[in-house]
Parts: structure tokens; sequence; C-alpha cells
């Protein structure tokens, strides 16, 4: 029996020019055998170099055709390139191909796109057989006992991923993430094909789909704002190597939590620069602060509240945006269809409570964390995850804090929280949004403290000064009421909608 490789690029028209001579031999001639390989280009080369390494063989381009000697235990014999096997064909089967130049194009092409098919079915495959490796780092904290039960109940990958947590921390944690181990294994998810523990640095992040990076739990001492902006510093730099080291090469990681999360999520950037466009920093929880004393305030459910945007410094100087925030289902006067909405703005007449109670309490919130607890945390996170998985609501604005590439005159290089949407496995910014233009002292207000943090934090800067303006001290002692309300230092803000206006227009 004469048995024939066939193997070539996708794309390559003389490749499909001998499949097809091959496929009419097979089919008349009962001892004719060929078995077909096709490589995507990107890989040809590289292949085609590897297989005549191995073969000690000499050949360059596509296609390669050898023949197998059966009866030699499987010894390849090269016989070469198309124009050696339509030779061969001619001799010893009298065989030709006469297919057209364009003829060869268009199966060429045809070709290419049924080996990409193969290769996402043969993906999808391997993820069926290979579950999602979940990585979670200071796994001892609050947050993550209300995470795992999220992650597991299939809401977040989708009802048909199966995963494996592995919960990361310190070894003095490991009695604790022990305990956690046995109780999420005692949960029977469907989807949860093992949980493990891991203490050993070097072993941290191996094959990692996803990494979730909560609130460091170690205690540390430290007595001024730069020391504990430093001191964010050895963590991120080891979690950024080990990243690079041993995570998977399309490894997805968020940063949650309530403290230094902008700093925290660049300075990864910095050490993982192979993975930094998939890295991204969970603005949701604040987010939801500000819808649920929206929603008190109108008598209304939170979900009911959509497109609040949070700018900024997530855990620091932000400020709220409601100039495109809606609210459905809301008791009013005018009633609609489910998808009918109203703008807030319009439907909130006290003013002084929108630039007052509303500003000074989200600050508060942001500056003490309180009311920012494990489960407010751990949904946050999952809900962004499940985004990035599973895309955003349709026309839904979320924040997100991503690597500013200069967008809205933000300035590039740092994390900054701004409005995107979630689609086909990522994010795009939301840069045509209309009328959500951000005055150049606002700007200097929330960029001046994520600079100073990532410089302080990398030893370029010694000490912190927190922005101030001299309108800023104007306003203090004039006690001026300002149609939109800026705080005294720093933290939050929200605009209603008079944002880069001119005193004229307003």
């Amino acid at each position: 029996m004469a048995k024939f490789v066939l193997a070539g690029r996708a794309d390559c028209p003389y490749y499909a020019k001998a499949e097809l001579l091959a496929d009419y031999l097979q089919k008349n001639l009962p001892n004719f055998r060929i078995h077909k390989i096709t490589q995507h280009p990107h890989v040809w080369e590289e292949w085609l170099e590897d297989l005549c390494e191995k073969n000690k063989w000499s050949h360059r381009n596509s296609p390669i055709i050898w023949r197998e000697l059966l009866d030699r235990g499987g010894e390849g014999l090269l016989l070469g390139g198309y124009n050696e096997f339509l030779e061969y064909a001619q001799l010893y089967y009298g065989v030709t191909s006469s297919m057209t130049t364009e003829l060869m194009k268009i199966i060429a092409q045809e070709n290419l796109e049924a080996h990409i098919e193969k290769e996402l079915q043969e993906e999808v495959r391997k993820d069926l057989v290979n579950p999602l490796q979940v990585w979670i780092t200071s796994a001892s904290v609050p947050a993550c006992y209300s995470l795992i039960p999220i992650l597991v109940s299939g809401e977040v990958f989708g009802m048909c991923t199966e995963m494996s947590i592995n919960l990361f921390d310190n070894e003095q944690a490991e009695e604790d993430l022990h305990l956690l181990m046995t109780e999420t294994r005692n949960l029977v998810a469907p989807l949860l094909r093992s949980v493990s523990v891991c203490t050993r640095v070097e072993e941290a992040f191996r094959q990692a789909h996803v990494i979730i990076i909560l609130d460091d739990s170690a205690d540390r001492e430290v007595y001024t704002l730069e020391g504990c902006i430093r001191s964010r510093l050895p963590l991120c730099r080891l979690f950024g190597q080990l990243i690079e080291k041993n995570a998977h090469d399309s490894v997805r990681v968020i940063v949650g939590g309530k403290a230094f999360v902008n700093l925290k999520t660049v300075l990864l950037m910095r050490y993982a620069p192979n993975v930094a466009h998939n890295i991204i920093a969970v603005a949701l929880g604040v987010e939801g602060q500000a819808k649920a004393m929206l929603a008190r305030k109108l008598k209304t459910a939170p979900s009911s509240i959509k497109n609040v945007i949070v700018w900024g410094n997530i855990s620091g100087n932000n400020y709220i945006d409601l100039r495109k925030a809606r609210v459905y289902r809301c008791e009013s006067a005018i009633w609609g269809p489910p998808n009918y909405s109203r703008p807030v703005l319009s439907l909130i007449f006290d003013r002084e409570w929108v630039n007052g109670q509303f500003v000074a309490t989200l600050k508060k919130l942001t500056e003490t964390g309180k009311q920012f607890g494990s489960i407010l945390a751990a949904h946050s996170i999952a809900t962004t995850l499940k985004y990035w998985y599973q895309g955003s609501p349709p026309g839904e604005i979320v924040s997100l804090g991503v690597l500013s590439e200069g967008q809205f005159g933000i300035p590039e290089g740092i994390v900054f929280s701004m409005p995107v949407k979630f689609e086909n496995g990522t994010w795009v910014v939301l840069t045509d949004l209309k009328d959500i233009e951000i005055s150049n002292q606002m700007m200097t207000r929330m960029t001046s403290d994520l600079i100073q943090e990532k410089l302080v934090a990398l030893g370029d800067l010694i000490s912190f000064q927190p922005y101030q303006s001299e309108t800023d001290l104007d306003e203090r002692d004039e006690k001026t009421t300002l149609p939109t309300t800026y705080t005294n230092q720093e933290n939050q803000r929200v605009s209603d909608g008079s944002e880069g206006k001119t005193m004229e227009e307003q």
C-alpha cells in the first residue's frame, strides 16, 4: 500500500492543487492513501523547519510531500514539493492536474478558513477537557469566602465552563486556606473540578487563565502615607514577575479591593508588560454605592439606576458623574414600558443634597472603606468578570479602571476609571459619549494624586502632596456655592451637567 503525507500552509494555492490531485488518486486507486496536514501561515515555517530537522530533510516551500514506508516501521521518504508529486502521479498513475490558477486561489482561501474554524473547535474542545484555572490571591480574606460561591455557580464564566480554583496566600494563612478548601469542596458544585491551596511563591499562577487580586491580608507597620504607598511595590513586583513567568499567555488579571486599587493595577502592568492589556481594576463597588444612595433618594431599587460613571482614582480622588445616569421603573407622573427611562438629575430637585450630602457621604465611604465589605467586593469582582467573559448589557455604561492612552485628555501611563462597554471578550472605552467633557482643573485634581502615587511607589518622588488649586483656596475662603460642587481636598465630586460650560451657558 502507498501511503503519502501531504502537508502545507493552509493558504497555499499549490497545496490546494496537490490536495485535489491526491483526493482523486485516493478515490480511484484502492491501494493509495493520503494523510493531509495543514498549518496556519504564522507557524508554517517553524513547523516545517522542525519537521525537516527531525527527519534530516532539506525542503523550504509549501507543500511538502513524503511517503511513509509502512513495511519499514513507518519510516518516511521525502518525495518533495508540488512539482515532484505531479511528476510522480504522471509517471506511476498517468494522472495530472488541470486546475486553473484562479481556482487554486479560491480553494486556498477556503482551506485557510476551514483551518481557522478547526483551530477554534479544538480550543473549545480543550476548554471542555481542561478546566479554567482561577487563582485568587490573599485567599484567606473574607471577600474570598463571598466570591467563591458566585464563581462556581456558572453565572460568571458560563454554565458549560468547568474550573479549578487555586487559593494563594502566605504560609501563616495555610490553616485557614485548608478550611476554605474543604468548605468549597463541600459545595459539590457541578462546575468545580478541583480546589487547591498554594503557599509556595515560586508555584503561584501556574497556567492561570484568571487571576483575582484581593486586598493584601498582611499587617504592615507604616507611619506615613508615603510608607503605605511604597509598601505596595514589593508584592506587586513579585506578582507581576510570577504572572509573566507562570501564567497562561491569555491570562486575565482583575484587581479589586478598597485600598490603592489604581496603584496596584499600574504596578502589576509595569512588572507584567506582556499581559498589561489584560489587567483591569474594578470600579463597580463605588458605582454601586452611588446607585444605592440615589435609589434611596428616589425611593426605587438600586438596580433601576443605570449609567453612573466613576472617574479617576477608584479608592481615592474620584468623582461621580450623573450626566448620563438614568432611572428605570421609577414611580412618577410619567409611566412607560420596561425600557423607558428618565434622567436621574431631572427627578432629583434637591441639588443641595446632590452637591452636599451625596458627595460627602461617598467621600467618607471611600476614605474609611466602611460599607465596602466582603459581599460588595466579591459581587463587584464577579460582575466585572461576567461582563468581561459574556459582555455587558447592551447600551449600558460600565465604569472600569484601565490604562490611559490619552482618552478624554487623561495623561497616558496611569490607571484611570472611565466609561467602557464589554464585548467580544474585551472592553472598549466609550470615547464617543457626548457632553462628558472634564475641565482642566478637575482633570488635574484627579490625575495629580495618581501620578504622585506611582512616582512615590517607584521611588522617584520623596513626599506626596495632595493637590489643591488656588481656586480651591479662594472658594473655601469666600464660601462660594458653585452649580457643580467640588469637595475641599480630594475624594469626590458629582457632576450635575454644568461641567465644561461657561458662566453664560450656566
